[in-house]
């Protein structure tokens, strides 16, 4: 049933939610061995039946939708980013929503029925980046799906109340989403984007595309794209028809590249911000070479453990080069600018798969053939 201690009475509606029976708990895994398959997960059915696990100050969330991330891929083909290894089975999964089913006594914000995005973070709240606001940082930090941390790829999660945020009429598929807008929202607060300032977004991919739909409302003016695939460039210009599209030319070096970059599609301008969002070396170079003196460029993608890097260049042109992990604050910035039309997300996801299709679902998200942007795994009751 779906239960809550502090709701002494149901309404109509949820007497009738209460009466569906609930399915088991599955979840997408990974290993070591780069395999991938549907399990059962926790917790189990009878606990979510009763509520026995849920902790002080844990709600139950009925997951609805879940987008694959690149990580998601990094560490079911590769094992690991960095230093964040696969050491065992694994659940993948961390851009999330779903509705409350069930609520410990001790919540009071959330109710049974509220549809909610899932921050998957758990900072510890007591180091020095959790006091100052930057709960990114906190080396305590349970990110799910980062190992050995379960992930949300399953059907029902216990989570803590205050990393559930409500998300209204909103629909699941945009709550999801709202976990790559805000790595993208993260980016631009720090590379302090500005109305009229020339941006450069390298990399079309789905935080490339969020980060560009920002540039856009923040009012950066004129703005480019770049990108090796001509179909993401193309999905670029139908989301921001504003943008300029550039197609990387592989064979031209990191400077030859910028050059380029600056004259064809900038018209002489040099950008002022580089947004770089594929962690690449060689795009990394190349946004180095492009801004103007005193520019800056923001690396949200992640890449190799080391990398060369056109050193001269930014020290006389005194480029900044800043970098950014994860975000904090921005779920309630991001659920505001969806609920107000200032970002459309909805055109991001090209794939919708259930649940038991999951392993389909990620063949589609790995393969650069299948023209896939945002690939999201659905659970309805």
């Amino acid at each position: 049933m779906y239960w809550s201690t502090n709701q002494p009475e149901l309404t109509e509606k949820k007497i009738a939610m209460a009466a569906k029976a609930f399915k088991t708990n599955i979840a997408v895994y990974t290993n070591p061995q780069h395999d991938l398959w549907i399990g059962e997960a926790t917790p189990t059915l009878q606990s979510v039946q009763n509520a026995e696990d849920l902790k002080e100050g844990q709600v139950t969330v009925a997951i609805r939708s879940t987008g694959i991330c690149g990580s998601d891929i990094h560490f079911w083909k590769h094992g690991c980013i960095g230093p964040m290894i696969v050491s065992g089975d694994h659940i993948l999964g961390h851009e999330s929503a779903g509705e409350v089913i069930a609520v410990h006594p001790s919540v009071k914000t959330l109710k049974v029925g509220d549809r909610v995005a899932v921050e998957p973070g758990i900072p510890c709240g007591h180091c020095e980046p959790c006091l100052t606001g930057r709960y990114n940082g906190c080396e305590s930090v349970e990110f799910l799906s980062t190992p050995p941390v379960p992930g949300l790829l399953r059907r029902y999660v216990n989570h803590p109340a205050v990393w559930c945020h409500p998300i209204g009429d909103m629909t699941y598929e945009e709550g999801a989403l709202l976990e790559p807008l805000s790595v993208a929202l993260a980016g631009l607060q720090r590379a302090d984007v500005r109305l009229g300032d020339p941006v450069l977004v390298c990399g079309a991919g789905p935080i490339g595309l969020v980060t560009l739909l920002c540039c856009r409302a923040a009012g950066a003016c004129p703005l480019v794209i770049t990108d090796l695939d001509e179909g993401r460039l193309r999905f670029a210009k139908e989301i921001c028809p504003q943008v300029v599209t550039h197609k990387v030319e592989p064979e031209k070096s990191a400077e030859e590249l910028a050059k380029a970059i600056i004259s064809e599609s900038f018209g002489g301008i040099e950008p002022a911000v580089a947004m770089e969002c594929t962690g690449a070396e060689s795009s990394i170079a190349a946004a180095v070479w492009s801004v103007k003196f005193g520019g800056k460029v923001f690396v949200i993608g992640v890449g190799k453990n080391e990398i060369q890097l056109p050193f001269m260049r930014a020290s006389v042109r005194e480029v900044d080069l800043q970098f950014q992990y994860r975000y904090s604050n921005t779920w309630p910035r991001a659920i505001r600018l969806v609920q107000n039309g200032v970002i459309d997300l909805k055109k991001l996801v090209t794939h919708r798969f259930s649940l038991e299709d999951a392993l389909q679902a990620f063949a589609t998200a790995s393969d650069p053939k299948n023209g896939a942007i945002k690939v999201q795994i659905q659970s309805f009751e």
